[in-house]
């Protein structure tokens, strides 16, 4: 199956809100509440920031949401359609997020996650990210982390 990438525009804000409640649905009992990706206004990131769509043929499979910022990008959503979850498609969009700093000549990618959600944080320290801080935050603990890419 053909893949392609593309950033979204405003008319994909349901599309991104759809897939991104799929994706984040499994966490729901982990941490007993729906995680903030969930409640995001995406339609309001597309306008403001960037967001990034990988599809396989026809279908949205994954995306990841970015803001670039002075010294660095941070990845403040990647989803992957449970669909196609198990195939790299979540890798796939954080080195995505990786060559866009790049491009921006940043050297310095964040992202965070929710400190129970360990299969998170077990991917992104195996793609080289490092733990930063930990912060009280709706409820939970979010664990900052940082990959240098230089």
């Amino acid at each position: 199956m053909t893949e392609t990438m593309r950033i979204a525009a405003i008319n994909d804000a349901e599309a991104v809100t759809a897939l991104t409640r799929m994706a984040y649905t499994k966490w729901v009992p982990v941490i007993g509440r729906e995680p903030l990706p969930m409640k995001a206004d995406h339609a309001a990131f597309i306008k403001e920031h960037r967001v990034d769509l990988l599809f396989c043929g026809e279908e949205l499979a994954a995306l990841v949401e970015t803001i670039q910022r002075k010294e660095d990008i941070l990845i403040e959503n990647v989803a992957v359609d449970p669909r196609f979850q198990k195939r790299g498609y979540g890798r796939k969009m954080v080195a995505h997020a990786e060559q866009l700093a790049v491009q921006a000549g940043l050297d310095i990618v964040r992202l965070y996650t929710n400190s129970l959600f360990e299969v998170n944080l077990r991917l992104y320290a195996s793609l080289g990210y490092e733990f930063e801080r930990s912060e009280e935050r709706n409820g939970g603990v979010a664990i900052h982390m940082l990959k240098r890419l230089a």
